[in-house]
């Protein structure tokens, strides 16, 4: 079922396939454009009130601001292990351009303090395996509190292997106490080929609470975006034969920058289960490379 909350493919005007503001989500701090440039291409914009992390999907790039510019070595595919990326400070002029074309993410936040443009090197991006059996699955922790400084913005990216389930057991984070923080976010998708070219696809679901009810549950497919403004969300679910990637941005009008979150009480034990499981032995999806 397709919802409001479900953002297909492209449905962005040209260089952008992806560009989700606040306005557009309908909500105050969260953004994500995804931006295709052909070889030789550039694109030119102003971080304004937001601060971006701008990460190469496929591709590498050059990223210049302030009389300063980082070159970003990238990678073939979401499959291809971390990349590099550059941050973005608010109030800044930035260009990206790529000599042989790519694709790439410009994640963003509000932020209410200007940090410096800076570089991110991959070598340095902390990889988690988490879960276990066929819950296992693989995070870049590029953009996380306790990673990576910035005033508001929080990004990972998760990789599920084909047949496996992540963002499980579902979780929550829509309003600020001691054990869970109120955090807008966007899952953004690609999913792998299969053998034969065949195109892959896979599912994710949210749902809400009597108080704040909201029903998602979309196939998703390589550029598609699911928002979650608010409830419980998972899992999402790789088709079996079909890796699945996701980028997630969150951000939220909060004073600490955290990600705080609390399960669905009726599936929390499903932790404990994993005590008994191994790690799918497909992960790591790919060797860590060191620069």
């Amino acid at each position: 079922m397709n919802s409001k909350y479900y953002i297909p493919a492209k449905s962005a005007s040209a260089p952008l396939t992806v560009d989700v503001t606040p306005e557009s989500a309908g909500w105050t701090e969260s953004s994500l454009c995804v931006v295709e440039l052909g070889a030789g291409d550039s694109v030119t914009r102003k971080s304004g009130v937001d601060e971006i992390i701008v990460i190469p999907l496929a591709g590498s790039a050059s990223v210049e601001a302030e009389g300063i510019a980082f070159e970003l070595t990238g990678r073939a595919s979401v499959f291809d292990g971390p990349s590099d990326f550059a941050y973005v400070g608010r109030d800044t002029e930035f260009t990206v351009s790529s000599e042989a074309g790519g694709r790439f993410a410009l994640c963003g936040a509000r932020a209410k303090k200007k940090l410096p443009f800076r570089y991110g090197p991959a070598a340095d991006i902390p990889v988690e395996l988490r879960g276990a059996g066929n819950c296992s699955r693989q995070v870049h922790n590029f953009g996380t509190a306790g990673v990576f400084e910035a005033d508001s913005i929080i990004a990972c990216e998760v990789i599920t292997p084909g047949g496996n389930w992540s963002s499980y057991p579902a979780h929550k984070h829509d309003e600020n106490s001691e054990v869970e923080s109120q955090l807008e976010e966007i899952y953004y998708f690609e999913i792998a080929d299969g053998p034969d070219g065949s195109a892959g696809f896979g599912y994710h679901r949210v749902y809400g609470t009597p108080e704040r009810p909201i029903e998602v549950l979309e196939e998703v497919r390589s550029g598609d975006v699911v928002l979650v403004p608010h409830g419980y969300h998972g899992p999402s679910i790789a088709a079996p034969g079909y890796h699945m990637y996701y980028l997630n941005v969150m951000a939220g009008p909060g004073d600490e920058r955290a990600w705080k979150i609390c399960d669905d009480p009726a599936h929390t034990w499903l932790r404990g289960s994993w005590e008994h499981q191994e790690i799918d032995p497909r992960l790591p999806l790919h060797e860590k490379r060191s620069r």
